[in-house]
């Protein structure tokens, strides 16, 4: 029988990655608390609750948001009517990715034997409650559900150049923590998370809606990208001391824990310094700075935090912020 292994937050999917917070390992992905419990890590059979807890629901934020936006963006450099079943497309996409990338983790963290040192909520794999090809299958499920809705929306606005966007953003789901060199376990986690949770969700719904991309879809992407940065160094800062035995170097480790929580409160303000921007030109923007309600709170918990349960309900609090500055800032460009 199985002895009860601790578990890990996500991103990203560490989420994209972490909020296990954008999940983890973590891109942006671990965001629920508490150490395993020996019940659950004696069970030789994962339940239906185990799954839905392993795709990480309060990573999901993480990637409604830059779709939210990006069609916001979409609405304001479209020439017609906007397309809601394009939308709609792009947000399956963006679910399906965040979804399947945080089982990938689930899966190469638990068979790296990284999860045995996590202090989060059990994993599939790490616990034992799920055979790891389970755990695999179901990845490469998402991951399939991403690439057909992808490749319905390049044929309805036949741009097939977006398929090699789409391959592209799947090998990047993968290796996160996937593969020999897993560029999660090198500090890179927050970069892609910022440039595929942020620019190119964001750029990319819009350009769907309208086939070009604005000012209002990239410096957007800049804002909601980082805010799921910001999520994911949430979960790597409570992982610090563990990823440092595992031997996984993620940017919270390689800064230190004080230039980390530094950055995070970087990654979630200036996002808010961007919408005051666009409020000079959409005035119901300024709506957005009621996300700040979200957003100072988790700074505050995050510079001060003395515990890991401290930083899961900061992950939390970014998480929400994404959302509400994702589509706020959609609806302050469409309406």
């Amino acid at each position: 029988m199985a002895r009860p292994k601790p578990q890990r937050l996500n991103p990203a999917s560490d989420l994209a990655a972490k909020s296990r917070a954008p999940g983890r390992s973590g891109n942006p992905s671990k965001a629920a608390g508490g150490p395993a419990s020996p019940k659950a890590a004696s069970r030789d059979r994962a339940t239906a609750a185990d799954w839905v807890s392993g795709a990480r629901l309060r990573t999901l934020p993480l990637a409604i948001a830059p779709v939210a936006l990006g069609t916001g963006a979409g609405v304001v450099a479209i020439d017609g009517p906007w397309h809601p079943a394009r939308a709609l497309l792009a947000l399956v996409v963006a679910l399906a990715l965040q979804i399947g990338v945080n089982y990938a983790n689930d899966y190469s963290d638990g068979v790296r034997g990284t999860d045995e040192h996590r202090v989060g909520p059990a994993r599939l794999t790490g616990s034992g409650v799920a055979k790891p090809k389970q755990v695999l299958a179901v990845a490469l499920s998402f991951f399939a559900l991403a690439a057909i809705a992808g490749l319905v929306l390049t044929i309805v606005t036949a741009q097939w150049w977006l398929l090699a966007v789409g391959a592209v953003a799947i090998v990047a789901a993968w290796f996160y923590t996937g593969g020999k060199r897993p560029y999660g376990y090198y500090g890179l986690g927050e970069l892609f998370v910022f440039v595929f949770f942020g620019l190119v969700a964001t750029a990319g719904s819009a350009f769907v809606q309208a086939l070009t991309v604005n000012m209002e879809a990239w410096l957007g992407g800049v804002g909601v990208g980082l805010i799921a940065c910001a999520v994911l160094m949430a979960n790597n800062l409570r992982d610090v001391a563990q990823d440092k035995v595992a031997g996984k170097r993620t940017l919270a480790v390689l800064v230190g824990p004080l230039a980390g929580r530094i950055l995070f409160a970087v990654f979630m303000l200036v996002p808010f310094a961007i919408a005051a921007f666009f409020a000079l030109f959409y005035p119901t923007a300024w709506l957005v700075m009621f996300a700040l309600l979200a957003a100072l709170p988790a700074c505050l918990i995050v510079l001060t935090a003395k515990t890991p349960r401290e930083l899961i309900i900061a992950l939390q609090l970014a998480s929400l912020t994404a959302l509400a500055y994702g589509i706020g800032l959609g609806l302050a460009f469409a309406l």
